[in-house]
């Protein structure tokens, strides 16, 4: 399970304003805003493909610079019963083996690039969790200090790198809020609640100076790429160790049961809360693609490297998401 949780951003109510405004306005750009509710799947489908599939593309367009994007999961009560964050809480659930994970970076590609003060900083997470209020925006600054006004904040942005003075983070709070913490979040309460293993990962290897160890960069050695293997000999390792935990796991639930090529990887042990080595964590210090020569470690078991309190943060306010 990756690019996010069931916990993950937004997974609304039918009636909330933002996904009813944009359903509105893909019927609108559909040619189908005059018809009744029940009567819009027939509708769609006398559209060409061309109209229904533009219309698609320019409602999410208009709202992906802000990530509130259009199509999000909504809770109808029927395909998804209720909040997801109520289901973990119920502690029923279809238990099977999971492998879920996140890396480093996960907001780098989300967060505005020219994102310049503190201000803006507020305002874009203040549109794109409306439910927030006032003081959980003083502590969201609390918790991720201001660099424009505190040096000492890990926020501090010195790569020679042209974006705003706040990106670093934003990208870190926003991955936090919508993968990170959420992905951690599954992790604690499916090993909590079910004897079926859980399998968390941290992916580290650095790929650019700008989005570090980006949302999805791990993609590319799951599937064993050969571009990616032929960079390096870490590289190819990294690609070797990586797509032998994942088949592995597809077929037999374990990363670790099929030896094959690759059966020196280190073991990876399930996740279990309050474990000091419950995270494998792959590429750490890793930065040759990122035009370093530093191959760091392959894979590790470690611990989870962000603190408690930024996912307790996001956690508490997980059913703001989702009402």
């Amino acid at each position: 399970m990756e690019s996010g949780a069931t916990t993950a951003r937004a997974v609304f109510p039918p009636k909330a304003p933002l996904p009813s405004v944009q359903f509105d306005e893909f019927a609108l750009a559909s040619g189908c805003s005059n018809v009744a509710r029940g009567q819009m799947i027939s509708c769609l489908r006398k559209q060409s493909v061309r109209t229904v599939g533009q219309a698609s593309i320019d409602v999410f367009n208009r709202y992906n610079p802000s990530d509130r994007w259009a199509f999000q999961p909504v809770i109808d009560g029927q395909i998804i019963r209720v909040a997801p964050i109520s289901a973990w809480e119920s502690g029923t659930w279809n238990e099977i083996p999971i492998l879920t994970g996140f890396n480093t970076d996960e907001g780098s590609p989300f967060t505005p690039t020219r994102l310049g003060t503190s201000e803006e900083f507020t305002k874009f997470f203040k549109e794109l969790i409306p439910a927030l209020s006032e003081s959980d925006l003083k502590e969201l600054n609390k918790l991720y200090p201001d660099p424009a006004v505190n040096r000492k904040s890990p926020y501090y942005d010195t790569r020679p790198i042209d974006v705003g003075s706040q990106y670093k983070r934003g990208t870190a709070a926003y991955g936090q809020y919508a993968y990170i913490c959420p992905i951690q979040q599954t992790a604690y309460h499916a090993s909590a609640s079910q004897s079926a293993p859980v399998f968390l990962y941290h992916w580290a290897v650095n790929t650019t100076v700008k989005g570090g160890a980006s949302h999805a960069d791990q993609s590319a050695y799951e599937l064993y790429n050969p571009g990616i293997r032929k960079i390096s000999k870490t590289q190819n390792l990294l690609a070797g160790y990586l797509h032998a935990y994942f088949t592995s796991f597809v077929t037999t639930g374990d990363p670790n049961a099929i030896k094959g090529r690759y059966a020196d990887r280190p073991r990876w042990a399930p996740f279990t809360p309050g474990e000091k080595s419950g995270t494998m964590v792959i590429g750490e210090g890793n930065d040759e693609r990122a035009g370093g020569n530093s191959i760091g470690v392959v894979a590790r078991m470690g611990n989870i490297s962000y603190t408690k309190e930024e996912c307790d943060f996001w956690w508490k306010r997980t059913i703001l998401s989702e009402s």
